[in-house]
């Protein structure tokens, strides 16, 4: 086997060893987190909306 196999081969391993201890969400708190980014998503675009409009009229009194 060469260096390169055993490169990866090792490389998975230590993933699997690493992924364990990994504190993974409950069903709960991932419904919770996703309602959490959804909401901030919301918001964020109504912001960005909002300034949309906002500029473009002020553009449009300043150029007539």
């Amino acid at each position: 086997m060469s260096e390169q196999k055993k490169g990866v081969f090792q490389f998975i391993k230590e993933v699997r060893t690493e992924l364990k201890k990994v504190s993974w969400p409950t069903n709960k708190e991932l419904v919770s987190y996703t309602g959490v980014v959804g909401l901030a998503v919301v918001i964020v675009c109504a912001l960005i909306w909002i300034c949309d409009t906002a500029f473009a009229k002020l553009f449009r009194i300043i150029l007539g």
